[in-house]
């Protein structure tokens, strides 16, 4: 089971670096696999740690790829490293292993903290929509725009039926990421 989560790492700048990651447990410990090149994957192997968050505020999925990435944040309590401000729960990681891999290494972390600040309530069905179009256009270069553009379609209809203020911004910020990569490929085909 892969679960969507938001993972803070530690730049090498001392800055706190936001990105979306589904992860994996196995064996105890939480497996991360990124893709190479990453800055995630840089930070995590220079620092060694990382701060998994869990926030049901789909706007930070969507700013991950949206450029928006200022997020309120606060240190974190046994790691170096950073929680975002707001997220239901947290857990505080340290990297034990890495097994290296030319396309997604993987990577295992040691649970060393975790907390929980408010009550998961469940995600609505146009959270569930926003979390599905963030990770389409996370593959923006590698499926077709036909494809995106069918899913689009379907998702739409929670997005109308369900959606609140913050699901509707987000929503809004991933359709503009989309349309700006169909102008670009329409404007390479003309070229």
């Amino acid at each position: 089971m892969i679960y969507e989560t938001i993972v803070t790492t530690v730049d090498a700048q001392g800055q706190p670096h936001v990105a979306p990651f589904g992860i994996r447990e196995r064996n105890g410990l939480v497996l991360i696999a990124p893709f190479k090149p990453s800055s995630s994957l840089d930070n995590f192997l220079r620092e060694r740690t990382a701060v998994l968050n869990l926030t049901d505020d789909v706007r930070v999925f969507a700013g991950a790829f949206t450029a928006r990435r200022n997020w309120q944040v606060r240190k974190a309590y046994h790691v170096a490293g950073f929680v975002l401000e707001g997220v239901l729960a947290h857990r505080e990681l340290e990297l034990v292993e890495v097994k290296d891999d030319g396309l997604r290494p993987e990577l295992y972390f040691r649970v060393v903290h975790e907390a929980t600040h408010a009550p998961f309530r469940g995600f609505n069905r146009a959270q569930a929509a926003v979390v599905e179009l963030a990770v389409l256009v996370s593959r923006l270069h590698m499926l077709p725009i036909e494809k995106i553009e069918a899913e689009i379609t379907y998702l739409e209809i929670a997005i109308k039926k369900t959606a609140g203020e913050r699901e509707l911004e987000a929503w809004g910020w991933l359709i503009e990421r989309i349309d700006n990569h169909k102008a670009a490929i329409s404007g390479e085909n003309q070229a």
